[in-house]
């Protein structure tokens, strides 16, 4: 495992799916450099299909073009990257973000790109070609890009280690490798190559897989192969996608950190695209919003921002930069779902975690559709005697109490760190 903590930072996909360029890349590293690096908000990652010259939306091209060298490997769209001329590749665009202080990244999709076996190309460090190494009965059904890599045929691993080697010498420091988590049994061994292939590429990468939802009976595999591997499909701005992540976070909570971290995926916060809500904004409510920043963290999923931060409002920015809440998700322990309870309309989720600096994280979900008002005493959340309350969202003392409280509107939650350091 790369990182001590949950990996935070910004994808492209929420907002641009498979069209982004380099000049919205550019512009949101740099909204991060100058707003949220010090609260360890540091990859900037580039979603998929950075070599298709003609992606506009979301929607895949079958069978499209794609920008590769003459060794079948992939290469950024001029058109869209144009720092990338001249055969640089990404190394420009890495060169400035971490420039800024950030790091770089990119999502590939295993295998080997069709055209390259359709064309027989050659791969560097071998005499074989694309089609000698390509299972071609092993395909993605959402994306037609790619075949898969039969690990067992000689120059497989020769193609993988070639770009990862390319991917080093770019500078990236982070891969999303897509159409491999929930594969699992039947593309384990290439997913295993994948894996050797980034560990001895010369540089450190984070490696997350995608897309899911893992399977939890593979969840020690997941920790010993990649630092991040997602736990649901493509999470989007809808209450019903935030509820069902309580259940998913309660299976996986006791696997955070144990290798790596339970991915439950980007989070669609401010500008994501102008039919998904009022004026190009989240359908998500503020509180609803609050209540997935707060189960990510408490919980401990990597924080990556979906939203165009170049449009950043002041209510999404101190969201994302909530002192209280970026510091749970750096020093929680042992997180778990203490209940969830139904009654008289009501529904409740409660959460608590030992903090890795002292005392105790407590958050209480009011996942119901009526407000409620919660009392809850200390000695509930596995503390005793009279303790100092810090409100995590407020990012203010409540004081000495025994019992933590809050009134709770629909979709919303409250924050706590008890017996913990006096200040946010």
């Amino acid at each position: 495992m790369l990182t001590k903590v949950p990996p935070m930072g910004w994808n492209s996909w929420d907002c641009w799916g498979a069209a982004v360029s380099e000049e919205t890349v550019r512009k949101n590293a740099e909204f991060i450099a100058e707003n949220l690096k010090d609260l360890g908000y540091e990859y900037v990652v580039v979603d998929i299909q950075w070599s298709e010259p003609t992606a506009v939306n979301h929607e895949y091209h079958p069978f499209t073009e794609l920008c590769m060298d003459e060794y079948s490997r992939l290469i950024p769209a001029e058109n869209r990257f144009p720092s990338s001329a001249g055969g640089k590749g990404f190394a420009p665009l890495a060169e400035y973000v971490h420039s800024l202080g950030l790091k770089f990244g990119i999502h590939i999709m295993r295998g080997i790109p069709r055209q390259a076996v359709h064309r027989n190309t050659a791969l560097l460090g071998t005499d074989k070609t694309a089609r000698q190494i390509a299972k071609t009965d092993s395909i993605c059904h959402w994306n037609t890009d790619m075949y898969g890599v039969d690990p067992a045929k000689e120059g497989a691993r020769e193609y993988y280690e070639s770009i990862f080697r390319l991917y080093a010498e770019w500078g990236v420091d982070f891969i999303k490798c897509d159409d491999i988590c929930r594969e699992l049994p039947h593309e384990e061994s290439e997913l295993d190559l994948i894996k050797e292939c980034i560990r001895g590429c010369g540089r450190d990468m984070v490696f997350s897989i995608s897309p899911g939802p893992a399977l939890l009976d593979r969840a020690k595999y997941y920790c010993e192969t990649a630092d991040m591997w997602r736990i649901t499909d493509d999470f989007w701005d809808n209450w019903n996608s935030l509820y069902d992540m309580f259940e998913r976070c309660e299976k996986w909570a006791p696997y955070c950190g144990k290798g790596g971290w339970p991915d439950a995926d980007m989070l669609p916060v401010g500008a994501i695209l102008q039919d998904y809500g009022p004026d190009g904004h989240t359908k998500f409510t503020v509180d609803e919003q609050k209540t997935m920043l707060t189960l990510w963290s408490i919980f401990r999923s990597p924080l990556m921002i979906g939203g165009d931060l170049s449009k950043c409002d002041e209510t999404t920015l101190s969201l994302l930069s909530a002192k209280g809440i970026i510091g749970m998700n750096k020093l929680s322990r042992n997180a778990a779902q203490l209940s969830r309870s139904k009654h008289d309309g009501t529904e409740l989720a409660i959460w608590t975690a030992d903090c890795a600096e002292g005392g105790r994280y407590a958050a209480v979900f009011n996942i119901g559709e009526n407000p409620v008002t919660v009392n809850i005493p200390i000695f509930a959340l596995g503390i005793g005697g009279c303790k100092l309350i810090l409100d995590l969202w407020a990012g203010k003392v409540v004081g000495l109490s025994d019992t933590v409280s809050a009134d709770l509107a629909p979709h919303s939650c409250a924050a706590f760190l008890i017996g913990g350091a006096g200040e946010i």
